[in-house]
């Protein structure tokens, strides 16, 4: 199955850049994620992809193909919508084989790849259902039976899950990966969700106002951010601004509010006096009731418990006026409660260290 490559691809409309020159390369029979907010450009490079729109400049390749002037039809892809998009008049088993007719398979051959993909979806015994007798899950999945009965080697998700509950949605995602796997398809799956990128991507590129700011698996972009925007959109972090006051082969040390002083590693290699913002994870640090003298220690009183479910998430104002967030596992918790005085410690390789940026903070992480 092939793999797919964009080279320099800009998208313009008019003076605004939908896509600013990005690069990037989807392996073959990989299943990756096109991840970001609303408007940064994902869905209009997967649509580049499909060849339902033409790139103003730049190249794309589906294997050793160059396709960005071939018709959406010729390209060997599958495009599944966020809306469905099945023929209400049809049954089920219409819907699907609409690919083969188009395409002049005969009929018994038609036939077998129907049974195939309906039985690969789970559906076979559903096969002369109309959409409007079909739940939210059963028509995606019968989307993705339709692109796979056409003969596609690369799999197009434009949001597939976002019009189904969340339960839902948790179930199919899991089985849209396991079919793409099981076919050896290339996948491109498009979405704003985090959660289902990084449960089932085996890559992710995380977009921003239409260009890409950083290609990884899910643990490296967890792990490893390589910017604030990046630290705050994947996952959640803690954002403590301060400056450098010292810099030594072991880590930095970062004077933040009311000169309040702690450290962080600094592979960055960031100068004394320099302002930085220091990114930390909120399920990564422990905190314990009272003030506790510790190295590298955090003080602050608890304003707000939340209970979610499988965590307690602790809203905590430092004792500098910062705000802080611990996040705990609830079923080993022991309950700290509002009002409580705390301290907090974190590991020092946990803590993720960045130069304060030109544009601000705020703007830095806005989505």
């Amino acid at each position: 199955m092939p793999e797919v490559r964009i080279v320099n691809v800009t998208k313009k409309y008019g003076n605004l850049y939908a896509l600013d020159n990005v690069s990037l390369t989807i392996q073959d029979q990989e299943y990756f994620s096109l991840l970001g907010p609303s408007g940064c450009g994902k869905t209009t490079l997967l649509r580049l992809i499909a060849g339902l729109i033409e790139p103003t400049s730049g190249e794309i390749y589906i294997g050793d193909r160059r396709v960005d002037k071939v018709p959406p039809e010729d390209r060997d892809i599958g495009f599944v919508f966020q809306t469905f998009a099945l023929f209400p008049h049809m049954t089920a088993w219409s819907n699907v084989l609409y690919g083969p007719k188009v395409k002049n398979y005969d009929a018994k051959q038609s036939e077998t790849i129907g049974h195939e993909v309906l039985e690969l979806v789970k559906l076979n015994e559903r096969l002369n259902a109309y959409p409007s007798e079909l739940s939210g899950g059963m028509m995606q999945r019968i989307a993705v039976a339709r692109a796979l009965a056409a003969g596609a080697k690369t799999l197009l998700l434009d949001e597939p899950l976002g019009q189904l509950d969340a339960k839902v949605r948790n179930e199919i995602r899991y089985e849209i990966r396991r079919m793409a796997k099981d076919l050896k398809l290339t996948a491109i799956h498009v979405t704003h969700d985090q959660a289902e990128a990084m449960s089932i991507s085996d890559r992710i590129a995380v977009m921003k106002k239409g260009k890409v700011v950083q290609i990884g698996t899910p643990q490296e972009l967890y792990m490893h951010p390589n910017s604030l925007f990046v630290a705050h959109f994947i996952g959640e972090s803690n954002f403590l601004e301060g400056y450098i006051t010292e810099v030594n082969d072991a880590y930095s040390e970062i004077e933040l509010r009311q000169g309040l002083r702690i450290k962080a590693l600094n592979p960055r290699d960031i100068k004394k006096e320099e302002r930085v913002v220091l990114a930390i994870r909120p399920e990564t640090c422990e905190m314990k009731r009272g003030h506790i003298k510790a190295e590298n220690a955090l003080f602050g009183q608890v304003d707000k418990t939340t209970f979610e479910g499988t965590i307690v998430r602790y809203e905590i104002r430092l004792d500098n006026g910062d705000r802080f967030v611990i996040n705990r596992p609830s079923l080993t918790e022991q309950w700290i409660n509002v009002g409580d005085e705390v301290t907090i410690t974190y590991p020092l390789d946990k803590a993720h260290l960045f130069p304060y940026p030109e544009a601000g903070l705020t703007e830095e992480i806005s989505v």
